[in-house]
């Protein structure tokens, strides 16, 4: 069992691992041995995650779920495929993790009068100066 989240715990025969040939290093084993490791995880056909769960990886994931349903996790960062599974599998944990996670609703706070006050006295300053400039520039033609 793979833990995910408080309430996520997924089969370890739902996670499929397939290894290819790595770009990354390798010395001389770089061209022979495939360290890279893809994890790969059916969320449309998980009976583990709810109809909920299955929405939220959905929307939140889309740039990492195929066509099928399917969500890829890629490492090919260390030399050995032993290594590469376990940071694809951490990956996977996290992304999964952090997209199940509530976002906290935003409260609406009034904005506090001396914020208000510096913005204003900040734009009238800025205001002054590039006036400034203006008449610089009208001086600057007269003197030619």
């Amino acid at each position: 069992m793979l833990h995910v989240t408080e309430d996520l715990e997924l089969p370890d025969d739902e996670i499929r691992f397939v290894t290819s040939r790595s770009g990354g290093p390798g010395g001389q084993n770089v061209n022979k041995v495939d360290t890279r490791v893809t994890v790969l995880f059916d969320v449309d056909g998980s009976p583990s995650l709810s109809a909920q769960q299955r929405e939220l990886l959905r929307l939140r994931l889309s740039g990492r779920i195929n066509k099928e349903g399917v969500l890829r996790v890629t490492s090919q960062r260390h030399r050995t495929q032993l290594a590469n599974r376990e940071t694809a599998l951490q990956r996977f944990v996290a992304l999964v993790s952090e997209a199940l996670a509530e976002i906290p609703e935003r409260k609406v706070v009034a904005v506090p009068a001396g914020q208000k006050e510096r913005r204003l006295r900040d734009k009238r300053r800025r205001s002054r100066v590039k006036q400034q400039r203006i008449v610089d520039l009208d001086r600057e033609g007269e003197d030619r």
